[in-house]
This record gives C-alpha cells, structure tokens and sequence, in this order.
C-alpha cells in the first residue's frame, strides 16, 4: 500500500514537472539585449557567429553618415554583456559584412572599405589582424562548417567562390546563376542557395561537380538561406518574387523543402515579407525561420486588409510558432535579422538593424533562451 502510495506521488510530481516545463516553454520569448554604451549613434549589424554561451562575436558598422562611410564595428559577447573590440591594425573607413569561425580560435571576418575595396580580418584566439584577401576578388560574405571556411564574392562582374586550404584561398567552380547562401557540411558535401534568370535554385557540391535543382520556377525568386540536415531533408528560404503590380508591393516568402526526392514549397503563417535567415536547433534540425518585414492578410473585411506577421518561426519537426521581435523603445522593427544559434542548446541571437528616429537606424540584438 505504502509502495503503491509513493508511486503515485512520484508521477504526480512528474506529471507537475512537465508541465511546468511545457508552460515554460510556451511562455519564451525573443528578448532585447543592448549593445556597448561606446558604440556611435547610426549603427548597423551585418552577422553574428557563436559558439558557447560566454563566446560570440557580431560585425557591422557604426557611425555612418550622409557623406561619411563609418567605421568597422566588432562586438564581442562574454557571457553577461557584449563589448565593443578595439582593432588596432585596422585603419580604414567602412564596415564589417560577415563573419565566420571554425573554431573558438579560428575566425574570418570579411570587410569593404570605403573605396570599395575587400578587407580580411583573421582571429587566432588572441587578436584580429589583417590578412591579404584574394587578389581581383570582391569578397561579400564568409561560410564556415565541416572544419571548412569558404567564400563568396564576385570577379570581373562574375561569381567567385574561393576555399581555405590552410594555406590560400583556393578557387572551386561556380554553379549557373547567382549564390548568395552557403551550408558547408564537408569538403565533399556543400549546398549553396541562390537564383537563376528567372527561378531559385539550389546547388549541391560533391567534391568535383554542382548539380544544380530549380526549387521555385516563379520569376524574381531567390532563396539566400540553406540548411541541410541530412540527404533527406534540406531547407532553404528567400522570396517567392512577383509579376507586375504596384509598386512598394509586397513579396511573399519562399520557404522550400527536400525531401531527399523533390523539392516543395512549405506552408507558413505569413503573407509576405523575406526570409533572411535559417537556423538549427540544438539536434541539427531546422530550429527557427528569420522573416524580415513580415505581414499577412488581416481578417476578412478589416482595415488596413494587410497586418504585421510573425518576426520569427520556430518549427517543432511538424508544425510553426510565430514570435513578434520585442518592442525597443524609440526604434522601429528590423529590416535585416541574421541567426546565430548557440551549438548544443536552445539558445539563439539575431542581429541586425532596425529603424530609428528619425529616419536614422540603430544596431539591434535580440535573445532567445
């Protein structure tokens, strides 16, 4: 009797527990985090990368003007604050655009100046210095994965994309059109994201060759983000483009997924807007959709017909839950929103820019778990 009576007491307190877990979970929310006090007024956020709960870095730029180019911005986040970086080499006007890491030691960061010209940053574990970017070569954004680090950028008003061999960059062939996204899994096993004359497409690298796949045949579509969780299941997202209209009228999204046969277009509770990013949950598998600008159809009859949509979507493995970007008082909503999920947890950030007073804009950080 007494052993049946402690049985039940113990699964009742689990039972408890679990839902106290479960109503935890639903009660989550994307929360503002600041940025440095010594980070200047008209400020923008391009990319972070993280790889702990106490180690991430985020590049951009700041004190942007009418006439005045700005200054690289690097942010470090040690655990409790995110600080600003002194780069001592760096003495240029402009900004950082990407950054990314192999390792908590080994990161690239790819910068413009403001002649326009491509700027290499390398950190070791200790410091960022400048390295020598690829010759001829306007790089616009770093990929790391798989112990690998890659570029892309344009030469000669064609797509370029280069490999870290350890030693140099390396040029690997391009498939046809434009990639603007990378998800680099081996040396052997890359998928790139991107578009054609008139259709999205996405690219697989085996080592030697691209086999490209129309995933959108609609003209003006793109997709900029792939995520590949296995043979059988890739993700990528963009826009889904348009035929005439008005102009200033809304894109819808494009969110696309293969099943290891076919490609087909996911159903997402928003109307219009882009996705600018993809990210992994702590398994590997698609954990959040960024969605610039998001809006849907209000109800039936209502005004203004067109209301905000979900900023970000978690996916369960079945099905979305929206989430709206927190309120900062004095900004406005974000225009870009790039993710950088924390390996191993639930932990997410995105950073970006968002509108300020004014018509000035501000560098926002968002948190979520």
């Amino acid at each position: 009797m007494a052993r049946r009576l402690l049985v039940a007491i113990l699964a009742a307190a689990m039972a408890l527990v679990a839902v106290m877990s479960a109503a935890a979970a639903e009660t989550r929310s994307w929360e503002h985090v600041p940025v440095p006090a010594e980070v200047r007024p008209q400020a923008g956020l391009n990319q972070a990368v993280a790889f702990g709960q106490d180690r991430a870095w985020a590049v951009g730029t700041d004190a942007v003007g009418r006439d005045a180019p700005g200054f690289p911005l690097l942010l470090r986040w040690d655990g409790s604050a995110w600080q600003r970086q002194g780069l001592p080499e760096v003495r240029w006007q402009g900004e950082l655009l990407s950054v990314a890491a192999t390792s908590p030691t080994s990161a690239w960061a790819v910068g413009r100046d403001s002649a326009g010209g491509t700027r290499l940053l390398r950190f070791d574990g200790e410091s960022w210095n400048e390295r020598r970017p690829p010759r001829g070569v306007g790089v616009t954004q770093a990929v790391a994965g798989g112990g690998e680090t890659w570029l892309i950028g344009t030469r000669d008003g064609a797509q370029a994309l280069l490999r870290w061999d350890g030693r140099a960059w390396r040029d690997v062939p391009v498939p046809p059109g434009a990639v603007y996204g990378l998800h680099i899994l081996s040396a052997d096993d890359v998928w790139a994201a991107g578009s054609t004359d008139s259709a999205a497409a996405v690219s697989h690298w085996d080592g030697k060759a691209w086999e490209q796949t129309i995933v959108y045949g609609f003209p003006r579509s793109a997709v900029g983000s792939v995520l590949a969780v296995s043979p059988t299941e890739v993700w990528a997202g963009g826009t889904a483009g348009f035929i005439g209209g008005p102009a200033g009228k809304p894109i819808p999204p494009l969110l696309v997924r293969f099943d290891g046969k076919t490609w087909s277009r996911v159903t997402m509770p928003t109307d219009f807007g882009g996705i600018t990013s993809l990210a992994p949950d702590a398994s590997g598998g698609l954990g959040w959709v960024a969605v610039a600008r998001s809006q849907k159809w209000g109800p039936p009859g209502s005004y203004p017909p067109i209301v905000p949509g979900p900023d970000f979507l978690s996916w369960n493995g079945e099905s979305f839950t929206g989430y709206s970007e927190p309120e900062v008082t004095g900004e406005g909503k974000s225009s870009v929103m790039r993710l950088a999920p924390v390996p191993g947890t639930a932990t997410v950030w995105s950073v970006g820019t968002a509108a300020g007073p004014e018509g000035t804009f501000a560098p926002r950080i968002l948190r979520f778990g």
